[in-house]
């Protein structure tokens, strides 16, 4: 399944680059950088050397993925998406059989 905005959710996401475009802890806004890990519930995103763990539940996330998408600006498309799509560990967010919630 190729990655698009409508699949992101159902992607590994680690290596993506990410900005957290609203939190409710107002101290995690504007943190961007690549995503080096992810649990159940946090990202780990990394830049410059330092690491910021940032809860999925309160969070929402920009993603820039390439694209051939004519709407994209400079090949890239930025995709938003509430943290709370994501809170799931990732094997079983990724699942591509059986009854889950993200097919």
């Amino acid at each position: 399944m190729p990655l698009t905005p409508d699949t992101l959710a159902r992607h590994e996401l680690i290596g993506l680059p990410a900005r957290v475009s609203a939190a409710t802890n107002a101290d995690l806004v504007g943190i961007d950088g690549t995503v080096v890990n992810e649990t159940a519930k946090t990202l780990s995103i990394e830049r410059g050397g330092r690491t910021w763990q940032v809860p999925k539940a309160t969070a929402t996330v920009e993603f820039t993925l390439s694209s051939d998408d004519p709407a994209a600006t400079d090949g890239e498309l930025v995709v938003t998406v509430d943290g709370n799509r994501l809170v799931a560990p990732p094997a079983r967010r990724t699942e591509r059989r059986g009854d889950s919630t993200w097919r």
